[in-house]
């Protein structure tokens, strides 16, 4: 999994690739936990993110759990795949999905 980073004032765009699974979903979760200060809007772009396990789930919950109090959160260009397990899980009643 490779993460990129692109912040403009309060809004933070993390771009993920490839899969977020039990050994990189740790890598995920400390990329938000230290980038997410002063930032009201978060947006995850997996455009690129092939496959999330439920250790990848929890890390979106718990960032949605952290935006809620900072601000807003969502997810832009979600691939059928990964629609499919956000569909299962029943995250797409939790997670903005753009």
């Amino acid at each position: 999994m490779d993460i990129n980073l692109n912040k403009e004032g309060s809004k933070l765009v993390i771009s993920i690739i490839g899969r977020v699974d039990t050994t990189t979903a740790p890598e995920l979760e400390k990329c938000i936990d230290e980038n997410t200060d002063g930032v009201t809007e978060l947006v995850l772009d997996v455009k690129d993110m092939s496959y999330t396990s439920s250790a990848g789930l929890r890390v979106l919950l718990k960032a949605q759990k952290l935006m809620n109090t900072l601000g807003t959160m969502k997810l832009i260009n979600v691939q059928s795949d990964v629609m499919d397990i956000l569909d299962v899980t029943g995250f797409t009643d939790i997670l903005t999905i753009e």
